[in-house]
């Protein structure tokens, strides 16, 4: 009797609970609707660390090197101080386009024909060393004929190629222009040949089995591919271009940044020696900073 009097309300509880509550979904669609999530900014937050970082590091540097160079000539010597050598920049970026005749003009004028020779002579490199590429990846034959001349030849180096210019144009001018277009060429065969022979092969197969024309497998397939290796040897190229003209100024003469070097140390100015080497570097970095940009335009990796 006890269990009967305790346990039969317990059961008959439970079943009217069960019978009371509502269907799972009768419940969820009499729920209300949940309002809209709050709005948060998709757009990440400037870090600041590192924009600092990217511009502080590198004028750190330079202080570093002015503060070393002003340590090194707190006695008066040979070598200018930073601040001697920096009223002279002053004094001579004040009218950096004189013209004086063809042996005394500014320095901007120096620059600019030395640019003009690497223009042309990184032009012409690129205009024979890029296609050259593209066909000595593509074709093993004449890879395994150039391969060896291309091994011969590039150790060489590029005031060693001075002389036959001269030899063959009997002009200054050209001379340095055959210079830059001989140490220009070999970066931008290498590195364009091994960007075709990283192709996957299975992309070739496809183009054969469309039937695609070579041109096509070029501009379609190979040019995408390679562009990112072409652009790496035309970069190494231009900084070896505006290395080597230096250097072939001058032992050439005329005008020109390496040719102005040269005059300066003659007449033993050797604060404008030093505005010279702060100068070549900086016009080094922009040229190299340009392609560089150019390459992150035109990259397919996006």
């Amino acid at each position: 009797m006890v269990s009967a009097v305790f346990h039969a309300p317990l059961e008959a509880a439970a079943a009217s609970v069960a019978a009371a509550a509502p269907p799972l979904a009768t419940s969820a669609t009499t729920a209300a609707p949940a309002g809209p999530a709050p709005s948060r900014s998709s757009r990440p937050g400037i870090d600041w660390r590192t924009r600092l970082l990217a511009v502080g590091a590198p004028l750190a540097g330079l202080a570093l090197l002015i503060g070393l160079w002003g340590l090194l000539t707190l006695k008066p010597g040979s070598i200018p101080s930073p601040g001697a050598t920096f009223d002279a920049a002053v004094e001579l970026f004040a009218d950096p386009f004189y013209d004086k005749g063809p042996n005394d003009q500014g320095i901007g004028w120096n620059i600019l024909f030395s640019l003009e020779r690497v223009a042309v002579g990184f032009g012409m490199a690129a205009a024979v060393g890029i296609p050259l590429g593209f066909l000595i990846g593509r074709f093993s034959l004449l890879n395994q004929m150039v391969a060896p001349l291309v091994s011969l030849l590039r150790p060489v180096s590029p005031l060693a190629w001075l002389p036959i210019g001269l030899l063959v144009f009997k002009s200054a001018d050209p001379a340095a222009i055959w210079t830059i277009f001989i140490c220009s060429i070999w970066p931008m065969i290498l590195n364009t040949a091994q960007g075709v022979q990283r192709v996957p092969q299975d992309y070739l197969n496809v183009a054969r089995v469309l039937k695609l024309s070579e041109w096509q497998v070029v501009s379609k397939i190979l040019f995408p591919a390679v562009l990112p290796y072409m652009l790496t040897g035309v970069r190494l190229s231009v900084g070896t271009a505006w290395l080597v003209i230096v250097a072939a100024e001058m032992l050439t003469g005329g005008v020109g940044i390496g040719f102005w070097v040269w005059d300066e140390w003659n007449n033993l100015n050797v604060q404008h020696i030093l505005i010279a080497i702060f100068v070549i570097g900086i016009v080094g970095l922009l040229l190299e900073q340009a392609l560089m940009f150019v390459a992150k335009r035109f990259s397919y990796d996006d």
